[in-house]
């Protein structure tokens, strides 16, 4: 039998080149707003980027047209991290092109915080840079969020690939999950999804007050649990409650599993109100925004206003959207702590949000349950349910395993933050918003405060765990693996 594992390395590339395409795509409507707003650099510093992908994708496509490829896991996981770790840094040309003072550190920090969802900037002045530039910062975060693989997937199939195993290392949670036997189908429908509660979330701002501009790009990054703004003080600029209503709302929508949509559009409500991932999720939101809430009516004096700020900070820490409509850190203590909390957490598996996920708290506290229920009956057989079934070990497995690397990564990070001159909290709070794509923290990292303060090592220490934040960590961490190199 043949063996065609030499070829890999070269076929892998070709198709990195391949899924970059996308990228050109993706460039299009903001260079079309720099051509009609007459923002001549911005032409320039998109027409560059894009034509090096076209030169380089273009050719790589048609050669792998009319191939059968076939992905195993392990090459899922590196053709994902290449493709993310390059559309990083060919994302971040039109802001270091931009004329704005963007050195190529803090273009790469923020061209990660777009791909990966996360709501942090170095920029001081948001609303001196072009709007062209602004445009492609929302739209950048918006393709973010639901992932330029499974973009690919649903869009290019042409190309042979093994989609399932894209999906697998691209998607966010412990379990992926296929809703049609066809996982191009699966993917066109979560896109449909994404792209019609983001036309809901357009019109919604727009009947607020919003201008068309601010509109748009605010719900592509609400949609993306992103949290950038067009504003320096982001959503509090329109000092609207219905703005801040709706973006609460959407949110909150945003960092539940995709799939419940499909569920939803099928008339399959059983299946809804059996979701442990749902209910617990729903759950931690209520309990943490009415514990906030009462926190805050004696600094309010009013129990509406308290619900207001409560409600939007709590769904945008917990959905680590990561935008704040006022400085919560001079909120009281049992306020702070909560939301401190939450950004433990983070939204439910197969969302846009990031974190450790809902599902593996649910598991852990299920689990939990069991082992001091076997101290009691030691002889006794015990299991955890999920969605009204018995649920795996292995999954058990995985998420206990998932737990230890997040807190190690999340404690390396926080030393070399800290070795770095930053506080130890603040450098705890960095590690903790920037893995979990979070964006906003304490300290150093809140809401009154960005990350251009940071030494450009950790800028870029922090782009690459943006990254890994956003595919889950297995995926990436299992490259340096020597396990992982072995045939």
């Amino acid at each position: 039998m043949k063996n065609n594992r030499p070829g890999k390395p070269f076929i892998l590339f070709r198709l990195v080149a391949a899924l970059l395409g996308i990228i050109v795509i993706i460039m299009i409507p903001p260079l079309i707003l720099a051509v009609i707003t007459g923002e001549g650099p911005m032409i320039r510093a998109f027409l560059i980027p894009m034509g090096c992908i076209l030169s380089l994708a273009a050719p790589c496509f048609f050669s792998l047209r009319k191939r059968e490829l076939k992905l195993n896991a392990k090459d899922g996981f590196l053709l994902v991290f290449l493709t993310w770790s390059f559309a990083s840094v060919l994302g971040a040309i039109p802001f270091y092109l931009s004329q704005s003072g963007i050195s190529f550190t803090d273009a790469l920090f923020e061209s990660a915080c777009t791909f990966a969802t996360t709501g942090g900037t170095t920029f001081e002045d948001v609303e001196a840079l072009p709007r062209a530039l602004l445009f492609w910062r929302s739209l950048a975060h918006w393709f973010g969020g639901m992932g330029i693989i499974l973009l690919t997937v649903a869009l290019m199939p042409l190309l042979g690939i093994g989609g399932f195993q894209l999906i697998k290392a691209e998607t966010p949670g412990p379990e992926k999950e296929k809703i049609t036997p066809k996982i191009t189908v699966t993917a066109k429908i979560l896109w449909l999804a994404y792209c019609v509660l983001t036309l809901i979330l357009f019109g919604l701002y727009l009947l607020g007050g919003m201008g068309w501009f601010d509109a748009l790009c605010h719900s592509l990054t609400t949609m993306a649990s992103g949290g950038v703004s067009t504003r320096n003080a982001g959503i509090a600029f329109f000092h609207s409650p219905f703005i801040e209503g709706v973006s609460t709302v959407f949110m909150l929508l945003t960092a539940i599993n995709f799939n419940i949509y499909y569920r939803l559009l099928r008339g399959k409500f059983r299946d809804i109100a059996a979701n442990t991932e749902l209910r617990v999720y729903l759950g931690i939101f209520f309990v943490a925004a009415a514990a906030v809430t009462v926190s805050l009516i004696p600094v309010y004096g009013s129990p509406l206003e308290a619900l207001r700020y409560a409600s939007y900070q709590t769904a945008s820490i917990l959905s680590t959207t990561g935008s704040a409509v006022t400085d919560y850190e001079q909120w009281p203590g049992l306020a702070r702590m909560v939301l401190f909390i939450l950004m433990f957490i983070g939204g439910c598996s197969g969302s846009t949000a990031g974190g450790l996920k809902v599902i593996r708290h649910a598991v852990l506290w299920k689990q939990m349950g069991n082992v001091l229920r076997r101290t009691l009956y030691p002889r006794g057989v015990f299991s955890i349910q999920l969605n009204k079934r018995v649920g795996r070990k292995d999954v058990i497995y995985g998420v206990a395993g998932f737990f230890c690397l997040y807190l190690m990564v999340v404690a390396a990070t926080t030393i070399i933050t800290a070795a770095a001159g930053t506080d130890l909290f603040s450098a705890f709070s960095a590690a903790l918003s920037i893995t979990g794509n979070v964006g906003v923290g304490f300290g150093a990292v809140g809401p009154a405060h960005n990350y251009s303060a940071f030494p450009n090592h950790i800028k870029w220490l922090f782009s690459f765990m943006m990254i890994a934040g956003r595919l889950e960590l297995w995926t990436v961490f299992l490259l340096f693996r020597p396990i992982y190199w072995r045939h």
